[in-house]
């Protein structure tokens, strides 16, 4: 970093902050956005403060959104009663594109890693509870990743729901052990919606 400008190593520390970027990218990235005009740095820049401003978290759901309730919970063509728990927005996003799910979600937050850090204490598990109580839940999918993290939190609220006299589903075997639900195609997705089974 030595030799660049103090504005420039700034912005590189930034990039470095965010996950999945190392020096090397941030500093592409950085010389990337030199390059741009000063209109278009600024729309950039307008863009980031708008999601601090205006994106908040669903009460319901806890599912980033503009709008609280966000459109999926106030949609009345969906069944409230059916509820899938995801780790992150990005893989409500992805099981959204299949195009097969017509119930609601609720987004967890993360997933419990001790070795990360993240024990349920951390994710939106109360949320989630209270939720079945208040909506009269019939279902719940269990829509995570099948990978080590993913399987220790099905086994957790797998325990945790039993208590509730509610349906306990699980995604199709489709997905293979070790992968991110994020990455997964839409028909992979969308067979393992149409195939999940009962926990």
């Amino acid at each position: 970093m030595s030799g660049y400008s103090q504005s420039i190593k700034n912005l590189l520390e930034h990039f470095e902050s965010l996950p999945g970027i190392g020096p090397k990218t941030a500093e592409h990235l950085v010389f990337y956005l030199l390059n741009h005009s000063g209109q278009d740095l600024e729309k950039f820049a307008n863009a980031i403060i708008h999601l601090k401003d205006n994106v908040i978290r669903c009460s319901k759901c806890q599912d980033f959104s503009e709008v609280d309730p966000c459109p999926i919970c106030r949609d009345n063509q969906r069944n409230s009663r059916v509820v899938c728990v995801v780790a992150s927005p990005q893989e409500l996003s992805a099981l959204e594109r299949t195009k097969e799910y017509q119930g609601t979600y609720h987004v967890l937050g993360g997933v419990i890693d001790p070795l990360e850090g993240i024990t349920p204490e951390k994710l939106k598990i109360k949320e989630l509870l209270a939720r079945i109580k208040k909506d009269n839940i019939t279902e719940i999918i269990l829509g995570l990743s099948p990978d080590m993290p993913g399987e220790t939190t099905m086994i957790y609220l797998t325990k945790l729901l039993k208590n509730y006299n509610i349906k306990i589903t699980r995604l199709a075997r489709g997905l293979p052990i070790g992968s991110d639900l994020e990455y997964a195609d839409e028909i992979t997705l969308g067979n393992a919606l149409r195939g999940r089974r009962e926990v």
